[in-house]
Order: structure tokens, then C-alpha cells, then sequence
């Protein structure tokens, strides 16, 4: 590991110390990087039961970043977890290169909603899906990724694997249970069918959508598919073209407007990057051309998004210049951790 890396990798760490505790008194003038976290994180929001099941605790915090050369920097907890909604993005990667832009977006919408994941977000006049990354335009998405049920899973499976850059794992007692579970989604599957928006069976097509959301990853995971989004669609540790510069462009689009569902106008507003999360607890976002960045902390705030991994993207954001609107250019972030730590230092 280079000394930059070095740096950046312990400016993660002062700032998920930070974020563990949240602790740390509030000084705008000050340019730690644990700056400004106040209140208690830590206990706002709660872990969900189904989380519980793959092993998720309170302590769990990490963040990870990988850069389109395939370098990563990391810290915290590397514990596996869910995909859940995070797999939305991808199958919606994987439905356009098998289809093509003009078809998926014939099928669904990529406008946003304001509403929650699983509202039943579907257009009166068109009677599609508002958006892919909202449950009912996920479902919708999956059945566009084969004829079968094996073949849906398989090419979805396939996809993630090659995003990762390695065999990810699926997490069988999360999916038996969401499946145990799962009335609403059949009801948005069955609506869909109703509306004359999909003809494939809704059963087999909500179970292929279920087990996509339980694949196992860890923050490092994540960081390295947001960067395979953020190089266009080439995985930057295996250099396996994934997704079409075209698709990788379109699922970051989507990201950026609809990715966090009825808090998106707030991260585009305080962290000004494509983003998605799951309620697994983990969060990814990308510069693109640049790098993917991925957060984990199982605590979910009302929206269903991670309470810490929120905060962590804002202070990101705000200590490397990454708001996409902003108008200047981002700040190398292994420079920037050096002059963040020298600067504390220095106090």
C-alpha cells in the first residue's frame, strides 16, 4: 500500500471512529475530518429484524473506495450483508444491454417519485413503473431478464459476480424470509399483470427478484461494483466489460434522481453524487470517470436509508469537493486525506 493510500485509508478511520460514537463537538472551522458529528448517531435509527438474520449489529460501520484503477482504501467492518435494493441498479444495467434503451425504457419509467420503495408507483395513462429502483419497477426489470425463472437468476447472478469481481454468496435465510413475507411485492406483481404490464408468471418472477436482493457483499464489494459503474461499466480489478458505457451511464442517471427514493432531493442537494441503498444498511455511490465509494451501517432511518452511512457520504462530500453541481473540480482524495490529517495534527 502506497502512503497516499496510507492517508486516505486512516482518514476513514478517524471519521468512522467518529461516526461510532458521534460524539465529537460541532466546530465549522475546524478541518478534521471528524468535525462537525454531533448527536447520536449511533442511536438514531434501527437495525431491521431481517437484517438480524445475516449477523448485522450496532457496531457495524464501514466504508470503502475504489478508484476506476482498481486501487481501494478501506476501514471498519467487512462483515457480509444483503445486497437488497442495490441489486435493483444493477439488473436495471443488465435489462438494458440485453434489450436495449429504447425497450426497457418502453417498459420503465426512469422518472422519480417521491414516494416510498414500495409504493405503488405506476403511471395511469402509460401503466408503467415510475422508476427500476422502486420495488415495483424493480420487479418489472427482473422479469426483462429471461424467458425462465433459472435464466432470470442466473443472468442476474452472473452480472453481480462479474460487478464484484468475484463469486458472491447468497444468503438463504434472508430470502426464505422475505419470501415468507413477501404479499406486497406479489400484490405489485400481480397489479403489474393486471395493468396488462407484464406477462410473465408473478410468482416466479417476485422469487428471482427476491433472491437478487439476498446475495451477500461487504463495504469492499460494493465500492468495487460502484466503480465498475464509475468506469463505465469495466470492473477496474478484472478489467471484464460488465455493463455498455450506454447502460453504465443510465443506471447512474437513475441513481442520481431516484436512488435514494423520498429522500433523493436531499442527497442530491447535500451530497450531489448518483447513489443507491439498500436496507441491508449499505449505501454506494460514484464519480464517474473517478471512482465508487460504499458505505455499511445497519441502522435505517425512516426512508429506509442508512442513518450513518448518510452522514458519512455528507462529510465525503463536503471534505473532498464531490458535489457533482458544485462547478469545481473534486479534490484528489489522497492528497486531500494528507492535508485533512496534517491539519489535525497540527492542532
Amino acid at each position: 500500500m502506497t502512503d497516499a493510500q496510507t492517508s486516505l485509508t486512516r482518514y476513514l478511520d478517524r471519521l468512522l471512529a467518529a461516526l461510532a460514537t458521534a460524539t465529537a463537538s460541532g466546530d465549522p472551522d475546524a478541518v478534521l475530518p471528524d468535525r462537525g458529528i454531533i448527536g447520536s448517531a449511533e442511536a438514531d435509527g434501527e437495525i431491521p429484524a431481517l437484517s438480524r438474520l445475516s449477523g448485522a449489529r450496532e457496531d457495524h460501520l464501514g466504508a470503502a473506495v475504489c478508484d476506476v484503477d482498481g486501487e481501494i482504501s478501506a476501514a471498519g467492518s467487512d462483515h457480509p450483508f444483503p445486497l437488497q435494493s442495490i441489486s435493483k441498479a444493477f439488473a436495471y444495467g443488465a435489462a438494458i444491454d440485453l434489450h436495449g434503451m429504447e425497450y426497457v425504457d418502453s417498459v420503465v419509467d426512469e422518472e422519480p417519485t417521491g414516494e416510498e420503495f414500495n409504493a405503488l408507483s405506476i403511471d395511469r395513462h402509460t401503466r408503467k413503473p415510475k422508476n427500476p429502483l422502486v420495488n415495483i419497477g424493480a420487479i418489472r426489470t427482473h422479469a426483462m431478464l429471461g424467458t425462465t425463472r433459472s435464466e432470470r437468476a442466473e443472468r442476474l447472478r452472473a452480472m453481480l459476480d462479474a460487478a464484484a469481481g468475484r463469486s458472491l454468496d447468497l444468503h438463504r435465510e434472508t430470502v426464505d424470509e422475505e419470501l415468507a413475507t413477501s404479499d406486497r411485492n406479489l400484490a405489485l406483481a400481480y397489479m403489474l399483470r393486471a395493468a396488462g404490464s407484464m406477462d410473465e408468471d408473478a410468482v416466479e418472477v417476485v422469487e428471482g427478484y427476491v433472491e437478487g436482493c439476498g446475495v451477500l457483499t461487504t463495504v469492499t464489494d460494493l465500492a468495487v461494483m460502484a466503480a465498475t459503474l464509475a468506469a463505465g461499466g469495466r470492473n477496474p480489478l478484472t478489467g471484464e466489460r460488465v455493463f455498455s458505457r450506454i447502460a453504465a451511464r443510465q443506471v447512474l442517471s437513475v441513481m442520481m434522481t431516484c436512488g435514494m427514493y423520498d429522500n433523493a432531493g436531499d442527497w442530491v442537494s447535500d451530497v450531489g453524487l448518483p447513489a443507491k441503498s439498500g436496507v441491508g444498511g449499505g449505501i454506494i455511490a460514484a464519480l464517474p470517470s473517478r471512482f465508487g465509494v460504499a458505505s455499511y451501517a445497519p441502522q435505517l432511518d425512516l426512508h429506509g436509508n442508512s442513518v450513518r452511512g448518510t452522514l458519512f457520504f455528507e462529510r465525503l462530500s463536503a471534505d473532498f469537493d464531490l458535489h457533482m453541481l458544485d462547478g469545481t473540480a473534486a479534490l484528489d482524495l489522497e492528497e486531500r486525506a494528507r492535508e485533512l490529517l496534517a491539519a489535525g495534527e497540527a492542532r
